[in-house]
């Protein structure tokens, strides 16, 4: 049975879970028989950047973006349970890998062997990082297992022996991928991206979590690995951030245009109309049906003036209109969401925001192609054709910049290097550490809106990179992950608001002075007038006063809070805890089955 290997399209089996002991393979051949050249490596391998690289990052909820209806990490209490099965806890793409790993050496291009045993070791690293994040302690398996082997039936091991095998495998990966840039293929450049990404994760969750484990390494070892590995991409590597020195549409062309950037995209997911391989990117936030996402207000505040002065340092800021609030801002906001002037990339028409399908009314652009992409049908369900970012430059400076202040050695220079650099694509003041520092951001260390455990004599750059990061990459799928590692879990309890209305009446929301939207009370609709939205309050528009506030569409919705026993982790599925009574189950998760 060992000896079996199941093609590329055939390899559908686990390894503790119940597909691993019930499924029979659709096609069968030899080991002897197979991984005898490089072709048969690279087919061998490539579902590995399908089945693990996440195609859809835009779409993920957290304190910043919101759907019509809210992810249950959001929601917490008993929208959150133990599956049966599932739930992220499959490890078919592990045996693949360990099957490569032990049959490449039949292979008689040494040096072909040793590039897939690279690139399977960094996507076992990768796949590792997934498994710990989501689980915590989690078995470690490097070799190939039958479905009669006794180690399928062994208990988690330590997140320290996880973490220790990673570091083993990126190092190989790094040591032994091509040093080219090769823009949708992991290289060396990427081993030290996912380097550098799960020792900035693992240092900060030791940190914040006070995570200690005997005989393991603290929170600064892996800090200062992740500084060292981000570092050297930053100063080694072939990227820049792309730039055009146009810093008013820079940020928002990156994510649109159909090919990755090769200055910045580090790795990227290839799209292709041709091929008809497609994202829902665009649709997401054009048509209604697709989740209605939206920017939260907190969101929007975050985002400094044009000067790198706080915007909630302004006054009445709490009560700004939709036109007000937008003015003289970062850049990146009107290049994150659609805002007075709005055109669609390579159209003239301006365009208002749609309440109609954003709940908060800040409706995000990013990632939105020009109409005229993949045939003329990008704005349809399921067409956009704009490459996707796995690791991008932006990304490891803002790595680079955090573990060097969590690890208290951060310097002015090293913000030059990074932070600094992403602020000046954007148009940006520079951040200045000691002023940072001199004077933390009220708004970012609150209880209302921001973090309450950052503390200690970098607290006003931490809290200043921190806002970065979530400017930066908004909807890149980090923020929940942030959130965990920072131990801020319940960022995800404060207010989902969106835009401020003082009442009824007519609103300008593209700044031509004519009105985009009419809010109305009672039964008496205002006359429809062409391109104006018109909503009954307290029926089509919910806001936080009633009759005034913020719209506020979540506003009826039960949400048990984030509980800060029970939440960080996921829970073990019910059916891999009684295939293998070895296995423990996560704090505060209730299966009915013994701990």
């Amino acid at each position: 049975m060992k000896r079996i290997i199941i093609l590329a399209v055939a390899l559908t089996a686990g390894l503790s879970s119940c597909d691993f002991l019930d499924t029979e393979p659709l096609s069968q051949i030899t080991q002897t028989d197979y991984f005898k050249t490089e072709t048969d490596l690279q087919l061998f391998s490539n579902p590995f950047y399908n089945n693990l690289l996440d195609k859809n990052p835009y779409d993920d909820q957290s304190d910043l973006v919101v759907c019509q209806t809210l992810s249950d990490e959001i929601l917490g209490g008993n929208k959150r349970t133990v599956p049966n099965s599932g739930g992220g806890w499959t490890w078919t793409d592990l045996r693949r890998m360990n099957t490569l790993l032990e049959y490449s050496s039949q292979c008689d291009d040494k040096d072909v062997v040793t590039k897939y045993n690279a690139l399977t070791r960094f996507f076992r690293a990768f796949f590792y990082f997934e498994k710990v994040k989501r689980f915590g302690d989690v078995p470690w398996y490097d070799v190939q297992l039958g479905s009669a082997d006794e180690a399928l039936y062994k208990p988690r091991d330590s997140r320290e022996l996880v973490m220790t095998k990673m570091i083993e495998d990126v190092d190989f990966a790094i040591d032994n991928l091509t040093r080219d840039v090769s823009t949708y293929r992991v290289n060396r450049w990427a081993a030290l991206a996912l380097k550098a990404q799960f020792c900035l994760y693992e240092g900060t969750y030791r940190k914040y979590h006070n995570l200690t484990i005997e005989g393991g390494n603290d929170y600064s070892y892996y800090l200062d690995l992740a500084a060292k590995a981000a570092g050297e991409l930053i100063n080694e590597g072939p990227y820049k951030l792309y730039s055009t020195d146009n810093p008013d549409k820079d940020y928002l062309t990156l994510f649109a245009q159909e090919d990755a950037s090769p200055d910045e995209y580090i790795l990227a997911i290839k799209f292709d109309y041709g091929l008809a391989i497609h994202h829902n990117a665009t649709a997401f936030t054009l048509v209604p049906t697709q989740g209605r996402p939206g920017y939260t207000r907190k969101m929007v505040n975050m985002y400094l003036m044009k000067d790198g002065k706080r915007f909630t340092d302004k006054e009445n800021w709490q009560e700004m209109s939709f036109l007000e609030e937008t003015q003289d801002r970062d850049p990146r906001l009107a290049q994150s969401i659609r805002t007075p002037g709005y055109t669609r990339i390579g159209k003239e028409e301006v365009l208002a925001p749609d309440l109609g399908c954003s709940v908060t009314g800040y409706q995000p652009i990013k990632f939105v192609q020009n109409p005229d992409d993949s045939g003329g049908n990008v704005d349809r369900n399921d067409r956009s054709t704009c490459d996707i970012p796995v690791y991008r430059l932006a990304e490891v400076m803002l790595i680079y910049a955090e573990a060097k202040a969590e690890l208290g050695t951060l310097t002015q220079a090293d913000l030059d290097i990074s932070i600094n650099k992403i602020r000046d694509r954007a148009g940006m003041p520079d951040l200045d550490m000691n002023v940072a520092n001199a004077s933390p951001d009220w708004y970012l260390s609150s209880k209302e809106y921001g973090f309450t455990n950052v503390t200690g004599d970098n607290a006003g750059v931490i809290l200043e990179i921190r806002r970065e990061r979530a400017i930066e990459l908004i909807q890149e799928g980090t923020r929940y992950e942030d959130l965990v590692r920072w131990k801020a879990g319940t960022c995800l309890d404060q207010e989902l608001t969106g835009m401020y209305f003082p009442g009824a009446g007519e609103y300008d929301l593209t700044g031509d002075g004519e009105p985009d939207l009419i809010l109305y009370e009672g039964d008496t609709k205002p006359e429809d007038q062409e391109g104006v939205m018109i909503y009954q309050i307290g029926t089509d528009i919910l806001l936080s006063g009633g009759t005034r506030g913020y719209v506020s569409y979540h506003k009826n919705i039960e949400r048990a809070g984030y509980d800060e026993t029970r939440d960080y982790l996921y829970p073990i599925p019910i059916n891999e805890r009684t295939l293998n009574e070895n296995l423990t189950q996560n704090p505060g998760w209730k299966d009915g089955l013994s701990s």
